[in-house]
């Protein structure tokens, strides 16, 4: 193996269909750490979820191109690997560099940019430099410039140099400002999200480096964490400004390209559902289901899957590409989620496939994966049919827009117990709205009604629909 080809350039991979860009959201391994294969190596951000990547080889980390919060394209190096890290030193243009080398007096705290790096090396903006360069000594803060050059003579095997001046007994050489800043790449880029310029602070960390605390105090702004989305940018006005991207942009993008491409149509159906609450209360004292969260949307949702056999056209696409309307033979149910990086819609895979038990685990996987955020974007992609449930917020109903490609979506409101006539008589029942929107172009309004009617007949007794549809 020759000494270049073990340094292999790891680029962002596609992680999507038809992604062009992620974020780097956590840099997971440091310069200098040995990694193995497939082990979790960077989180990013792309405009589906937020996933984290494997190392392609193992080896050891040789340099981080790409600092987090950094937007970066497909196909771009984003780190180096050494996959061989016992073959000696690499000579190669990058690590014949100049770096700066660690002061001899007192270490440097571990992980600052400037500070000391295995092997003797020195940690620098990005990688480490070699250990076998000699470069010019930083001085020390606090240092005179010309005593830090003449304790520390230029190297002849780099660049033969002129021999320094001597300083004036007279006049004191004045102390050195650092041309470098001392500091964490997570305080760099806190620093750099509030405005703040590193250069204009006097750090109270280790050996002078700035710390969090530094920063924060000189922007006058008391944040209590970094959150894994987008910060906003303080201008210390009354006005934040939240970048738009990764899931938020592409949501975005989908809903108005679906509002002004499919022209919507919504219905609404007020449903009692009090057998539909009674029955899950039945099935959760079923020992097969003890151990599984339930709620009515797994009712809900069985309720789609059979009204779709019902109505196939429901479950279909508008293709302006080829004049034609796809009626798909299979249903992958989206669930809209909302997160802390936006409203996503991942979907179970051949949902009308599953029995009672595989959709209630299915719905339970969707949800707990999506509050983590690392929703992969398979999940994400080839839904058929949606639902989004409002109620969880407390909302009675909405106007949900379509998701692209797909010609119906249905919006779950909260059940309340409400005053209704029940055989003859005003009794208080549990009583939800349901909202269906549908793309015209396919669904008239013949077909849309009769799909909601058959959705509310199924809530309306359950058990019944089962034994008479199925």
């Amino acid at each position: 193996m020759t000494p270049m080809s073990r340094i292999k350039d790891f680029a962002l991979p596609d992680l999507g269909e038809g992604l062009t860009e992620g974020e780097i959201l956590t840099w997971l391994v440091s310069v200098g750490d040995t990694i193995e294969l497939n082990q979790p190596i960077v989180e990013v951000e792309t405009a589906k979820a937020a996933v984290e990547i494997p190392a392609k080889w193992a080896g050891v980390v040789a340099k981080i191109h790409v600092e987090a919060g950094t937007t970066v394209e497909v196909g771009a190096p984003i780190v180096s690997i050494d996959t061989d890290p016992h073959g000696g030193p690499v000579p190669s243009a990058e690590s014949l560099a100049a770096v700066e080398i660690a002061p001899a007096e007192g270490a440097v705290e571990p992980g600052l940019i400037g500070g000391p790096a295995p092997g003797g090396r020195t940690a620098v903006l990005v990688g480490y430099g070699p250990k076998s360069v000699t470069a010019k000594r930083r001085p020390r803060l606090g240092t005179s410039t010309a005593t830090a050059s003449a304790a520390t003579p230029p190297a002849p095997a780099v660049a033969p140099a002129a021999p320094p001046a001597p300083a004036a007994p007279s006049a004191p050489a004045a102390p050195a400002a650092p041309s470098r800043v001392l500091a964490k790449p997570p305080v760099r880029k806190l620093a750099k999200d509030l405005g703040i310029d590193l250069l204009s602070l006097v750090g109270s960390g280790p050996l002078g480096s700035v710390t969090r605390s530094d920063v924060l105090s000189a922007s006058a702004v008391v944040l209590p964490s970094l959150p894994a989305v987008a910060t906003p940018a303080v201008n210390g006005s009354r006005e934040q400004r939240i970048p738009i991207k990764g899931v938020r942009k592409l949501t975005a993008e989908n809903m108005v390209a679906s509002a002004f491409t499919a022209p919507h149509v919504t219905e609404f159906l007020t449903v009692d559902v009090t057998r539909t609450v009674k029955a899950l209360e039945r099935l959760k004292a079923r020992p097969e289901f003890r151990d599984v969260r339930l709620s009515p949307l797994l009712f809900v949702a069985k309720a789609v899957l059979l009204a779709i056999k019902r109505h196939p056209m429901v479950n279909s696409t508008w293709s302006g590409a080829t004049n034609e309307i796809v009626v798909k033979d299979y249903v992958n149910l989206g669930i809209a989620a909302a997160t802390e990086r936006g409203l996503i819609v991942p979907n179970i895979k051949d949902a009308g496939e599953l029995s009672l038990r595989e959709m209630a685990e299915g719905l339970n996987g969707l949800v707990q994966v999506a509050k983590t955020g690392k929703t992969p974007p398979s999940d994400m992609s080839g839904g058929t049919f949606s639902i989004s449930n409002v109620g969880v917020f407390g909302v009675d109903t909405g106007t949900p827009i379509l998701p692209p490609g797909e010609s119906a979506i249905l919006a779950f409101g909260v059940i309340r117990p409400t005053p209704w006539v029940h055989k003859g008589k005003i009794k208080i029942r549990q009583v939800t709205t349901l909202g269906l929107s549908f793309d015209h172009r396919i669904i008239d309004g013949e077909l849309g009604s009769k799909f909601l009617r058959d959705i509310g007949r199924f809530l309306e007794d359950p058990a019944d629909a089962l034994l008479s549809w199925t």
